[in-house]
């Protein structure tokens, strides 16, 4: 099975909840641009399925597929760089980060996951991310609490529920538990916005995606 997943023109749930999500990334470039199309039509000639959803990211399409098929003991790659996809990992599901400049490829599992982050449990991604933000997406986070103190707030006390229910009581430093109390409601819709959709209103029926033969003529002459 294969798909391509692309983001969709116009907002998505995520500016809804927060009219400043990706607010700070500059106007996408008009090579690129240009190109998408014919990328789109490249891949078609592959006859790879492309994955678009209305106010959805690529991010929640491959989410929705790649959480179906991993329950359906599919083993399953989503080939991306992007750290916040660690909390799709599972038994099935694995990232597939491809080959780059002298970098072999790799590919990250549970375990791995676990041992990057320094966390028990891939789905505490959402957590940290809660709590440092990402500055490539424009969400908010703790301002003041990066990765390192995120990692350790988080493999310490769990979750982020667990933080401020139990705040006054924890041994946190006075000037983090500060920041902690006066950013929290960045903190919640932060990992609200990191949280990669599993429910996109995509096609699940997994043999649509199916791998078929090539249109060797297309391609051929797309490539010539």
């Amino acid at each position: 099975h294969i798909g391509v997943a692309f983001d969709p023109a116009g907002p998505t749930f995520r500016h809804e909840a927060y009219e400043q999500y990706k607010a700070q990334r500059e106007e996408t470039p008009e090579a690129i641009r240009l190109s998408v199309p014919i990328i789109k039509d490249i891949i078609r000639a592959y006859r790879i399925p492309i994955l678009e959803v209305a106010g959805y990211e690529a991010d929640d399409v491959i989410g929705t597929l790649a959480t179906e098929a991993g329950k359906q003991g599919i083993t399953t790659y989503m080939m991306t760089p992007d750290k916040d996809y660690g909390q799709l990992v599972s038994e099935n599901v694995f990232m597939y980060r491809p080959k780059y400049g002298d970098k072999e490829f790799e590919v990250t599992g549970i375990q791995q996951v676990k041992e990057k982050f320094k966390i028990t449990s891939p789905t505490q991604v959402i957590d940290m991310l809660g709590l440092m933000g990402d500055s490539s997406d424009n969400i908010p986070g703790c301002p003041g609490v990066g990765e390192k103190t995120a990692t350790e707030l988080i493999k310490t006390y769990g979750n982020i529920d667990y933080i401020y229910e139990n705040l006054d009581a924890l041994d946190i430093k006075a000037g983090v538990k500060a920041k902690l109390v006066a950013d929290k409601d960045n903190a919640f819709l932060s990992r609200e916005l990191g949280t990669i959709c599993k429910t996109a209103p995509i096609n699940e029926n997994l043999s649509d995606y199916k791998y078929k033969p090539q249109d060797t003529q297309n391609l051929a002459r797309f490539m010539t």
